[in-house]
């Protein structure tokens, strides 16, 4: 797998309990937000009458700055927090258009990194050569004062616990882990985690728009940095310019809603992978059936639940590592000869290749430290939306529906949305329509096998918007805009490049 396209992949592909995306606009901050008008309000005058001032990142062809926010938007005076910020000047040739932000999703993911890792480099040479690419990690993520929860070891610990309990001592044990996870957060970043919603890294947008000397966001989010970029919209709709929604989220969705409707695309996106593994003699699942296939892969997670196989390391793979392995490479297919591979080395007794996938998705290097990107999920989607179960009975009570949702993932996925119930953190936000009346043209985009951001979240957020259009992926993965289709990557180009929006339900392959 391509490594910058590896890079993409995991970029974009974060959420609840570190398997799932998931967020939330939240309505009393977006009326307060809302209130600012189209003028900075005078106590926030400091923030954006502020001089970025542009070093160079040790990276070819980068510059980077720090940017104030207020840490608290309700008392601007009461400190600040510093955010970072990367752009790659436009490339030419032509006139250029303006600033072009851009967010992998996660929430979690760095987009600094993401800037310089891809999309300075991946977008298409036309978007380049008329923006001036721009990302800013949000607060709490990577370079912008990162959330920090646990040591290494104590994370590796925590990937391990046993997500699909038998028996009142293995819930038991989960819910500790939830809650040592949380403490650790309290305990390391206690300051911060009030203060990492989604509508406040919006506002920080919007300071960062002003400061690049551009009337208009021009942005294009991915996944979680759909909700983001819809929620940016819903604060400030005179200000938005040229917006890419892709893999878009349903912000009016509670989370027990988002979490069982990514259950179910999860178990999509394994039945393509399924379908496309079975027509092949070195499938180690079978070469009979779908069925067949999944019936195998649940006795591989029950032997490894049973006992963990070596994987050359002191680290075993453990169910939950394999379980993790598994749906990292739901997001690409083209990831799936990787895990052919991997699942196959499992069944011979070697957990390499599935706990690579693994690491990869939990951003651990080689070394046991990890990134921040664990962390602030949790501390931004248990702020954005209240938890989709208060406790242990309330999962056991939904588990029937999770299971049919996914016979393969349901049991693990419903208990992994347990993670917010024990948040030391009272959440800020609640679901609701995003409208953004009065916006400009708004390009929302899904993939109809989008295991993470389910296709019809796509339907819904173009429905709710006012300015909302469909561009229709027909596909596999998540996300869509430079995957190789042609037919999306020229319409979301001549949207940037022009201002023409696709035509509304448009479809693409």
């Amino acid at each position: 797998m391509d490594t910058r396209r590896l890079l993409r992949t995991f970029a974009t592909a974060l959420g609840t309990a570190g398997l799932l995306v998931s967020g939330c606009s939240s309505g009393s901050s977006t009326q307060s937000a809302s209130a600012s008008g189209s003028a900075a309000s005078e106590d926030l005058q400091p923030y954006y009458g502020q001089k970025l001032r542009w070093r160079d990142c040790g990276v070819e062809g980068f510059q980077c700055a720090t940017m104030k926010a207020p840490l608290d938007y309700a008392e601007p005076d009461g400190g600040d927090i510093g955010l970072a910020v990367s752009r790659k000047k436009a490339t030419g040739p032509g006139k250029r258009i303006g600033s072009l932000l851009v967010n992998p999703g996660g929430p979690g993911g760095s987009a600094v990194g993401y800037l310089q890792g891809y999309a300075a480099i991946g977008y298409p040479a036309p978007v380049l050569a008329r923006y001036d690419t721009v990302a800013i990690d949000p607060r709490g993520v990577a370079r912008s004062e990162p959330v920090r929860c646990l040591t290494g070891k104590e994370m590796d610990t925590y990937t391990r616990v046993d997500q699909t309990p038998d028996d009142r001592s293995e819930i038991t044990a989960l819910d500790t882990s939830f809650r040592k996870f949380a403490d650790g957060c309290e305990k390391r970043s206690g300051k911060i985690l009030p203060h990492v919603s989604t509508v406040e890294t919006a506002r920080d947008m919007d300071i960062l728009r002003s400061l690049l000397g551009d009337e208009k966001l021009h942005y294009v989010g991915a996944s979680y940095g759909t909700f983001l970029g819809a929620t940016y919209a819903d604060l400030f709709p005179a200000r938005v310019g040229r917006l890419v929604l892709d893999g878009a989220m349903d912000p009016s969705l509670p989370a027990i809603d988002i979490n069982r409707d990514q259950t179910a695309g999860f178990e999509a996106a394994f039945q393509s992978f399924a379908a496309d593994c079975v027509k092949k003699d070195d499938c180690p699942l079978g070469t009979t059936s779908t069925a067949n296939a999944a019936t195998e892969l649940k006795k591989l997670f029950a032997e490894l639940d049973s006992e963990p196989v070596p994987t050359g390391e002191t680290r075993r793979l453990t169910e939950s590592l394999a379980t993790t392995g598994v749906i990292a490479a739901m997001y690409d297919e083209s990831a799936w000869p990787q895990l052919r591979e991997a699942v196959a080395g499992a069944q011979r007794g070697d957990g390499s290749g599935l706990l690579a996938l693994a690491d990869s998705y939990y951003e651990r290097d080689p070394s046991g430290t990890y990134q921040n990107l664990m962390f602030a999920n949790a501390a931004v989607n248990c702020l954005d939306l209240a938890p989709a179960f208060t406790g242990p009975e309330a999962v056991e009570k939904a588990l029937p529906e999770f299971e049919k949702a996914s016979p393969v993932f349901g049991r693990g996925f419903a208990w992994a949305a347990l993670n917010c119930a024990s948040w030391p953190v009272d959440p800020t936000g609640t679901p609701h329509r995003t409208e953004a009346e009065g916006a400009a043209p708004i390009v929302v985009v899904g993939t109809t096998r989008d295991p993470a951001t389910p296709y019809k979240w796509a339907e819904a957020l173009a429905d709710q918007l006012s300015s909302g259009t469909l561009l229709t992926y027909e596909g596999d993965g998540h996300t869509a805009y430079g995957r190789g289709s042609d037919c999306i990557d020229t319409a979301i180009n001549t949207y940037l490049l022009d201002g023409t929006p696709p035509r509304n339900g448009k479809k693409c392959t």
